[in-house]
């Protein structure tokens, strides 16, 4: 996943901290302040060791006193407006309040401990506000315009024209055009949802952080790793308990559902997750929710939409709610069907070996697993040995990005890092020349938000000159070692870490000329191209052979156990898409809404299930009261259907390295130089095209997923 922490065009999805063509000191208004100094570390990494809580909203403060007197100076400049003293300089604008927000959404996201979560309740409003003000200056907004209109005769190039139409797009989609008294209403209507977005997200954290599984009786961890079992035992420990204990986090949640023996265990495992957050008073999301979308359907008004989901839709390049659907609905259709095959064969499985009972949505992933097991004779532990994160890491995609793109990875053992766990590389290109830093940060904290995403705590930068280059990061929540064991990763495990890795390649590779253009500040439905195209590698045998080695032995992955899983990568694909494209359709349906009644969620849910006709074994990926993506961040909302989007272009876009070499440098440098390298300074389906050199096929999707 790709994660948007908003500095000024994260107020608009672009980048982060900005450079002019003739970059001033940050002012020092505070001593022993580090945001509020140019920072000295090498390559401009953030000096963590020397930033305190107490830091950060001084540091907010005088960012948006600057930014205010930056915006004032375009706004209310006497030249007449040209790309360069307006387009430009706001492009370039905010430098202290960027430099702010990065470090703050990166640790609001990985350690949000309680000092942090103080903060963030004064933080984020203030940062919400500013980008209001910023929007909805009638002066700048005239200035952009003038820009915008006369892009002609003022000579831009393609490129500039681009980022003028972008931020020109933005600002009407912000509310430049409304009179005052619905900007203000916008405002207020902005403040509040991004407080109930903030307190949706504090309450999935505590949820998953708090509700717990315990277990006295070893014979009910029957099926489950050592590794597990172990990892059990501290959290148990940690938390004053005897015996064992289990949340409801990614790996240990799929580790039970996948692994253990014991049905009633793998009840209430998944019954604690899918319960999350939406039970009791303090803790419900209900409320939250209904909230959040009465504020989302009363923009979407106000902005000229008939619903939020139209006003969501508009400006990617889906275009319209009704093809989003289109799209869902061609893939919806062919993987119900197979969840029917898959469920017939676990439940045959099942009566087969005893079990007298009709399978559950908790038996799935055991069921799935067993009959994998027998099909292509392995089961995940056997493999998992095999999957040592640095390896996975080390010898698996920074092996890849070397033979692809030439770019290799040296560890910085004494550069900032913001966790202990945190492992920082020096990037260099081909040519030796610096391309950017990479941070990965892979193990849970009960401070760190759940799943997995990319983002950036600098943006690139080229022009005129001056260069700055990318700092990206990874964040994961993989299973820890213990005193006996390395992280051992599970196949799905290896994807994440592949898949987040394409969204860092696309971050770090870009060589845009403006920040706003820059990396992945793409169309939604383009972002998740990149990470998605990238989990192929993770099968490539030559790729595989490379990083799939015993922990132990240094034994490389047997090749029966290559050829089972290439065999075997289409198995349960009917059950991971429907998962998927449920998830997406409701959230279209929130999204779809433009009545004001208050809503009973899980009853919204079931007649969503009903009308899609969705297997009663499957549950949405995420439920609602959960559901991040759409409820926690504005970003994705109605806009989860974008990963299938992106699926279609990764299916096909793949299906020229499958005909032409998926190691081959010349569709590697087409691949680098339109995808990754190119940002947003083109339309996301012209670039796609001038890579593929064709229009994408929808079908190619079902053809990787085994569905037609």
């Amino acid at each position: 996943m790709r994660k948007y922490f908003v500095s000024l065009l994260a107020l608009a999805c672009l980048a982060i901290p900005a450079v002019g063509k003739n970059p001033k000191k940050v002012k020092t208004e505070s001593s022993g302040n580090p945001f509020m100094t140019e920072y000295t570390t090498k390559y401009k990494i953030p000096p963590f060791e020397k930033i305190k809580y107490e830091h950060y909203m001084p540091a907010l403060e005088e960012g948006i006193k600057q930014h205010n007197k930056e915006i004032d100076d375009i706004a209310n400049a006497t030249q007449p407006a040209n790309f360069d003293n307006t387009v430009l300089a706001l492009d370039n604008s905010g430098r202290l309040f960027n430099k702010v927000v990065a470090v703050f959404g990166a640790l609001n996201e990985s350690d949000a401990t309680p000092e942090m979560q103080v903060i963030a309740e004064k933080f984020i409003p203030l940062m919400t506000a500013h980008g209001d003000e910023i929007y909805m200056n009638d002066a700048l907004f005239a200035r952009i315009k003038d820009v915008h209109n006369n892009a002609q005769k003022l000579g831009l190039d393609p490129v500039q024209k681009r980022l003028v139409e972008k931020y020109y797009k933005r600002f009407v989609r912000k509310g430049a055009l409304l009179n005052k008294e619905q900007k203000e209403e916008l405002k207020k209507i902005n403040q509040r949802e991004s407080e109930l977005e903030l307190a949706f997200g504090k309450n999935v954290m505590r949820e998953m952080s708090e509700n717990v599984i315990y277990v006295t009786d070893k014979a009910q961890l029957s099926g489950l790793s050592q590794e597990v079992i172990d990892g059990a035992a501290e959290l148990a420990k940690k938390r004053g308990h005897q015996g064992w204990a289990f949340t409801a986090s990614a790996a240990t949640r799929l580790a039970v559902l996948n692994d253990a023996d014991n049905r009633d265990l793998r009840e209430k495992m998944y019954k604690l997750y899918t319960t999350t957050a939406s039970h009791g008073d303090e803790w419900d999301n209900s409320k939250n929710i209904n909230e959040i979308l009465k504020l989302r359907q009363r923009k979407a008004r106000l902005l000229g939409f008939e619903t939020y989901a139209d006003y969501a839709c508009d400006p990617v390049m889906a275009k319209t709610v009704e093809n989003a659907e289109d799209l869902l609905m061609q893939i919806w259709r062919p993987a119900i069907k197979k969840v029917d095959k898959e469920v017939a064969d676990m439940q045959q499985y099942a009566n087969a070996h005893g079990a007298n009972f009709q399978l559950e949505p908790w038996d799935y992933y055991y069921y799935a697993g067993k009959v994998k097991a027998e099909r292509y004779s392995f089961s995940e532990d056997e493999i998992r040995p095999y999957f040592e994160l640095n390896s996975v890491v080390k010898n698996g995609i920074f092996y890849v990005a070397n033979k692809l793109y030439g770019i290799t990875f040296t560890e910085m053992k004494d550069a900032p890092k913001y966790n202990p766990e945190v492992t920082v590389y020096d990037v260099k290109d081909a040519n030796g020349k610096h391309l950017a830093v990479f941070m990965t940060d892979y193990f849970p904290r009960a401070t760190k938000a759940q799943g997995a995403w990319m983002n950036e705590m600098q943006s690139a930068y080229n022009y005129n000159g001056v260069v700055e280059r990318p700092i990206v990061y990874n964040v994961g929540s993989f299973n820890p070692p213990t005193k006996d064991t390395p992280s051992l990763l599970s196949i799905d495990q290896v994807e994440t870490v592949f898949h987040e890795f394409g969204h860092a390649l696309h971050g770090m590779m870009t060589q845009v000329a403006y920040r706003g253009l820059a990396g992945t500040n793409v169309d939604r439905d383009l972002v998740e191209m990149p990470s998605q195209i990238n989990e192929h590698w993770m099968l490539v045998p030559e790729v595989l052979k490379n990083y799939a080695k015993h922990y132990k032995t240094g034994e490389v992955l047997p090749q029966r156990y290559v050829d089972k899983l290439i065999e075997s990568s289409k198995f349960n694909q009917g059950f991971m898409t429907t998962e998927l494209v449920g998830a997406a359709l409701l959230d279209i349906e929130w999204h779809k809404i433009n009545w004001c009644d208050n809503i009973d969620v899980k009853a919204f849910e079931r007649s969503v299930a009903k009308r899609l006709h969705m297997p009663k074994i499957i549950e949405y990926r995420y439920r609602s009261p959960y559901f991040k993506h759409i409820f926690n961040d504005e970003q994705y909302a109605c806009g989860y259907y974008t990963y299938l989007w992106s699926q279609v272009l990764e299916a096909d876009g793949w299906e020229r390295f499958q005909q032409e070499g998926a190691m081959n440098l010349n569709v590697a440098n087409d691949y680098r130089r339109y995808i990754l390298e190119a940002g947003d300074t083109d339309d996301a389906m012209t670039l796609y095209k001038k890579f593929r050199g064709k229009e994408p096929d929808a079908k190619a999707l079902l053809r990787l997923r085994g569905l037609e």
